[in-house]
């Protein structure tokens, strides 16, 4: 069933440490997106228990044989725990579900498959990498060798948890490191479980540890730690910059980021289909209520065709139900709080101010409990309007029009963000040519969003980040290269 009661749902508010749950005292009250009310109390991991879950990793990467056993045994491992997964769907689906803002549907039709498959892509490159032999004088042999860093430290957002979270800790343990995450506060329980079912996998105990905690605190102290070996980080931009300045202090040590975006969609006027089109372009910002960093926030449209096409956006608009993610019916996720969507508000109305149209939306739905705001439809900005030039992160859709190829490039360049961007165009030279000039890490044609193609990497320019998750890239990241020189006794 797609459909749940919330009140029947069970957290744990603990951490996971060496392959056991530690029940600690709490010390942040934790509330449902959906409704607004809190349903459990979280735990926040001091220095000290840091320092005791890094250490436990270190020792679990040292005295068990997950780095040293057999490449092909680590990923049947895995994929015994990518199995679990997809099995203990009754319980991971509403658990995901209940405290994010993941409509429980998709949770089972879309997120578990995601995250189980993706396990078993990274198990696949366990065996598949190595270092190689160097070119050198014939009395010598020169070799590169592969080694994973040893404790992985996962900072992971509240938007996808169990996807997001998956991101990091598949490929770091593929490459045999050990992991201590730290999931959101926002939406800390999903990893818990997700954790436990890598021990039932047959994960060794300490492999893969969970640090509930804010950022302040417990994310600070992660990235501290003498003993962590790399950062990968999801989220905003200026936590980012502050994960990379704290890690350059103390080690330096390498950082992955995946930041902020304010992506745009170009949409030329010979598009077949501007109906099928439009609908591309509004699920780009209202999937997940436009939480996600990829969403494509800016339309960018040829001028001719303008009209109609906004016609659509707005009917299909319309057609979006807010409501709580554990009901079948609804199609508009929450805002994960009334923070965020104070926030958003706050960014819509300042836009408003600054000469910006509200076509469509342009406020909170009112009387429903959680915290949800309307799919909005922006128009008349110039690029200095702060709904151009702020990352929203809700369901607010700019739209500027352009006359030529030239004018939607300008428009698409932003100062900041390089994330992603879609073009649309039934022209394949026109597609391959802006290809090449959008500044953005990821370029979708005629489509918008990733597929389970988790070989294609996914990482930003300029403040978007610096790295890259998915693909062999991310795989590779997890691991360091010594090289050898030996001398040959003829």
């Amino acid at each position: 069933m797609d459909s749940f009661d919330p009140r029947l749902i069970a957290v744990r508010s603990a951490h996971f440490i060496a392959g056991k749950y530690r029940d600690a005292q709490p010390g942040l009250e934790v509330v449902r997106p959906s409704d607004g009310q809190a349903y459990a109390q979280l735990p926040i991991a001091d220095a000290d228990l840091v320092d005791e879950a890094v250490n436990d990793a270190w020792q679990a990467f040292n005295r068990s044989d997950w780095a040293s056993r057999p490449p092909r045994e680590r990923a049947r491992v895995m994929r015994r725990w990518a199995d679990l997964i997809e099995a203990d769907v009754a319980v991971l689906a509403p658990l995901e579900a209940v405290g994010s803002t993941r409509p429980h549907k998709d949770v089972i039709a879309w997120d578990i498959p995601y995250v189980a498959e993706g396990i078993r892509f990274f198990a696949e490159l366990a065996d598949k990498h190595g270092g190689h032999v160097a070119a050198t004088q014939t009395d010598r042999l020169g070799m590169q060798i592969a080694e994973p860093y040893g404790v992985i430290a996962a900072i992971a957002p509240w938007n996808f948890p169990l996807s997001m979270a998956s991101w990091k800790v598949a490929p770091a343990l593929a490459a045999g490191n050990a992991v201590v995450l730290k999931p959101s506060e926002l939406t800390p329980f999903s990893s818990l479980r997700f954790a436990e079912l890598a021990v039932q996998a047959g994960i060794p105990a300490g492999i893969f540890n969970v640090v509930q905690g804010d950022g302040r605190i417990t994310g600070d102290a992660l990235c501290r730690h003498p003993r962590v070996g790399k950062v990968t980080f999801t989220g905003s931009t200026a936590t980012g910059s502050s994960i990379m300045s704290t890690c350059a202090l103390v080690g330096p040590k390498p950082v992955t980021l995946e930041l902020g975006g304010k992506s745009p969609q170009l949409v030329f006027a010979d598009v077949p289909d501007i109906a099928k089109t439009a609908r591309t372009v509004a699920l780009a910002i209202t999937g997940n209520a436009g939480q996600v960093c990829v969403s494509g926030s800016r339309l960018l449209i040829e001028r001719s065709i303008m009209e109609p096409f906004v016609a659509h956006l707005q009917a299909y608009f319309e057609e979006l139900r807010p409501g709580p993610t554990w009901s079948s019916e609804s199609t508009l996720s929450p805002i994960i709080s009334r923070l965020q969507a104070s926030r958003i508000d706050g960014i819509v109305q300042r836009s408003r101010q600054a000469g910006a149209e509200v076509l469509t939306g342009g406020g909170l739905f009112e009387g429903l409990g959680g915290a949800y705001y309307q799919p909005t439809l922006l128009a008349g900005l110039d690029n200095q309007n702060p709904a151009i030039c702020e990352e929203i992160f809700g369901p607010v859709l700019t739209v500027q029009a352009f006359d030529d190829e030239q004018q939607a490039l300008s428009l698409a360049a932003h100062a900041t963000y390089g994330l992603a961007a879609g073009v649309h165009t039934a022209d394949i030279n026109r597609a391959l040519r802006l290809v090449r000039r959008l500044e953005a890490g990821t370029v979708w044609v005629n489509r918008y969003g990733r597929s389970n193609d988790y070989i294609l990497p996914t990482g930003g320019y300029k403040r978007s980040g610096i790295g890259k998750d998915l693909g062999r890239e991310a795989f590779e990241a997890n691991l360091r290269f010594k090289s050898v020189l030996i001398d040959i006794v003829q």
